[in-house]
């Protein structure tokens, strides 16, 4: 099989346009240093494929002209670009000025709108924080968002906040010409096979949370877990706002609603939309799993205080022998029982702790104390 490899002056053309000191436009005209961030570095990877295989790695513009020069596709990948990045980026490819600011805002809902022969697809991707234990402040998911552009001749990813690199991704495909040759189409299923298997990797984890939060609810020693109850669900909740838009735009995908995407690539996109399905599945039952956790939860809370307000009314009725006998006493009045007898004193004691005895075991044998 044929392999392309970087000419020298493609290599050349990138060490300059990343070379420090200086920024360069894509087009090539060197800018004024200044204090922002050059639009290279942005620029996590940008290369030329054709027939499978990656040709040339090279500045934006040029990997678009080179792309169609050779009739493959350009990938270029940005990390966090700022409005004035993505501004030259969308004159290069000609992207829609709506999906732009989208993407430049972030804080979107998994989507897929489409502008003239042009793609646009949002996705949520989820990453799990590691902890040694659930508490009622504990974040056990972070949300990142990827924006993908998809053209006929290119692609384009934009990465922000805690999305996984995508470099391996990247790597896994270029060692499958067979995918790559579908172009642009199959960089677009890596990247959604990627974060679907990102989901399914993390509700793995978070079933272990789940797992150790029931057994902590029903043990012997349990206290109140309802806060902890409630952080697992705010999280479910973000987790499920990640995954359950991402359906309809998946469903589009494999209907073959967007002609850019052919018919043996639909196929690959139902097996993502197979494996996300049973994410949402899994997302359900731990959901409802929660919501029967904090149910059970606040019933032993309900059990715990009726048991301890049964022991409080028999200590009370115990208590309430002695005071009563005392009380009696406590009158002045000339003529009480025994009031004369020097064994009167021992004697009422003696009572008292009987009749004390004699409740308190009835309570014992009921079960109140």
């Amino acid at each position: 099989m044929k392999q392309h490899r970087t000419t020298a002056s493609a290599e050349r053309a990138i060490r300059q346009w990343r070379r420090g000191g200086r920024w360069h436009t894509l087009d090539g005209a060197e800018g004024v240093p200044g204090q922002r961030r050059r639009t290279a570095d942005v620029v996590v990877d940008c290369a030329v494929y054709e027939d499978g295989c990656r040709a040339a790695s090279l500045p934006p513009q040029q990997a678009l002209d080179e792309a169609r020069k050779r009739g493959g596709f350009a990938w270029i990948g940005l990390h966090q670009p700022e409005a004035e990045h993505l501004a030259e980026i969308a004159e290069v490819f000609g992207l829609h000025p709506l999906a732009v600011e989208d993407a430049v805002q972030a804080h979107q809902r998994p989507k897929l709108e489409r502008y003239g022969d042009t793609l646009f697809l949002v996705l949520k991707t989820i990453v799990f924080v590691e902890h040694e234990k659930l508490t009622a402040t504990s974040e056990v998911v972070d949300t990142g968002e990827l924006m993908i552009f998809l053209g006929p001749d290119f692609v384009v990813v934009v990465r922000h906040g805690s999305a996984p690199g995508l470099a391996r991704v990247r790597a896994a495909l270029e060692a499958r010409p067979d995918m790559l040759r579908h172009g642009p189409a199959a960089v677009l299923h890596a990247i959604a096979d990627q974060v679907t298997d990102d989901f399914m990797d993390v509700a793995d984890a978070v079933e272990l949370d789940v797992d150790t939060l029931e057994s902590d609810v029903f043990s012997a020693a349990h206290g109140d877990d309802a806060e902890r109850i409630y952080q697992l669900k705010r999280e479910l909740i973000e987790f499920k706002h990640a995954v359950y838009p991402m359906a309809r735009p998946l469903e589009r995908l494999t209907e073959g609603a967007d002609g850019l995407i052919g018919t043996e690539m639909r196929r690959y996109f139902r097996d993502v939309a197979d494996h996300l399905s049973h994410v949402k599945e899994r997302l359900t039952a731990y959901g409802e799993l929660v919501d029967g956790l904090l149910a059970a939860n606040l019933s032993q809370l309900a059990v715990q205080q009726n048991v301890d307000m049964r022991r409080i009314s028999a200590g009370a009725a115990i208590l309430a022998i002695p005071t009563m006998i005392a009380g009696f006493y406590g009158m002045n009045f000339r003529h009480m029982p025994e009031l004369g007898w020097s064994f009167g004193y021992p004697l009422m004691l003696g009572v008292t702790a009987a009749l004390s005895a004699v409740v308190y075991r009835a309570f014992r044998r009921i079960g109140w104390l």
